[in-house]
């Protein structure tokens, strides 16, 4: 027994002996690297563009996205089936009001106008004779009477087939240009069968969409600039024809329509278009380009730069939480957080954290401005 417990307190002695000597060679290492790295060099500053922070004139604008309509515009058809006898126009041409473009197959409308026309012609014989009767005394006035109503009965009907001879007329309601021709010559037709579409191109009309929030400041022949992707970089003047006396309960928007010259023809409707116009009045706002802002869920920042006191031009790069505002083209407004003269970077932040050490370099900058013009390609 005596053994045991003498081999137990030796185990005892030993254990102690090596957790004491880790504990010393941990303590020993940390003091070294702590000693290397109070002896390591500071990082050399990070070079970046910065950009001196000014206030200028700054307007508000509404932006919103719309289609161009046609002031008018519709789908040509038959009001009657019948074969496609001549087609008077070529596709893409522009034709004045009550052109002939196409006419369905008259058959035999031409004798059943003329026996109409013939019978009412001998009913009107008729009643002049039995007015000369009637003044005589010599037939009754339900005599008289009887050969009116079949006078004006068939003269009803002379009517009616010239109607129906004329629907079978398809002409421009109004001057435009012609679409694509659907039809060929002697197809039939059914009653509603589209021919070809007419459009009235100059003026033209775009409509567009705002929140209600905006619409107090929509005004009647205010000033709109539009954009469509088929010509970048070109921007159309319109003005605001009217807002709708609605706002819509589903989306909570209200439909403006604006009409702009179209003399070229370059907008055609059912063209997607970009639409800004002046909200307010113009006021003085700190802008910066959107480069030179860091963007997460916390807040948005900037990297400002002050003196760091050392020599060469070295800046400390301080982050700042800034609140933004509109937006427009490369630009953004700043509500609050940056006041004119200071300097914030615009490029390289990535590299930066608070207090980094940085050096300018300005030759390469971001693009600033409001209204950029995309190079046509």
């Amino acid at each position: 027994m005596t053994r045991k417990l003498l081999l137990l307190a030796l185990l005892c002695v030993a254990m102690l002996a090596v957790v004491g000597g880790g504990r010393w060679l941990l303590t020993s290492r940390a003091g070294a690297v702590s000693q290397a790295g109070s002896q390591a060099p500071a990082q050399p500053p990070q070079v970046v563009s910065a950009i001196t922070v000014r206030a200028s004139s700054w307007q508000s604008r509404i932006r919103a996205f719309g289609q161009v309509r046609a002031v008018q515009g519709a789908d040509l058809s038959s009001e009657v089936s019948g074969i496609v006898d001549r087609i008077d126009f070529q596709s893409g041409t522009e034709v004045a009001a009550g052109t002939t473009l196409l006419r369905l197959r008259a058959n035999d409308d031409d004798a059943r106008l003329a026996t109409l026309q013939a019978t009412a012609d001998l009913w009107a014989a008729n009643v002049a004779r039995d007015q000369k009767q009637f003044d005589a005394q010599a037939i009754s006035r339900a005599t008289l009477d009887q050969d009116n109503a079949n006078l004006h009965s068939y003269r009803a009907q002379v009517a009616a087939q010239q109607a129906l001879m004329q629907e079978k007329i398809i002409r421009a309601p109004f001057a435009g240009r012609l679409g694509i021709r659907m039809v060929d010559l002697g197809q039939y037709l059914v009653a509603g069968t589209a021919v070809v579409t007419l459009q009235a191109l100059d003026p033209i009309y775009v409509d567009f969409n705002v929140p209600q929030q905006q619409i107090g400041h929509i005004a009647s022949g205010q000033a709109v600039q539009v954009r469509v992707d088929s010509y970048p970089g070109r921007v159309f003047d319109a003005r605001v024809l009217a807002a709708d006396s609605r706002i819509d309960a589903s989306s909570r928007m209200a439909q403006v329509r604006a009409s702009l010259q179209n003399p070229d023809h370059a907008l055609l409707p059912g063209m997607f278009a970009t639409v800004g116009l002046a909200e307010g009045a113009a006021h003085q706002a700190v802008t910066i380009p959107a480069a030179a802002i860091s963007y997460n869920p916390y807040g948005d920042f900037v990297y400002v730069l002050t003196p760091g006191g050392a020599k060469g031009g070295v800046m400390t790069a301080t982050s700042r939480v800034v609140n933004t505002g509109e937006s427009q083209g490369d630009q953004v407004e700043v509500v609050s957080g940056l006041k004119p003269g200071e300097r914030v970077v615009t490029a390289g932040q990535v590299k930066l954290r608070n207090g980094s050490s940085v050096l300018v370099d300005d030759r390469v900058q971001p693009e600033n401005l409001a209204a950029p013009n995309p190079p046509e390609e």
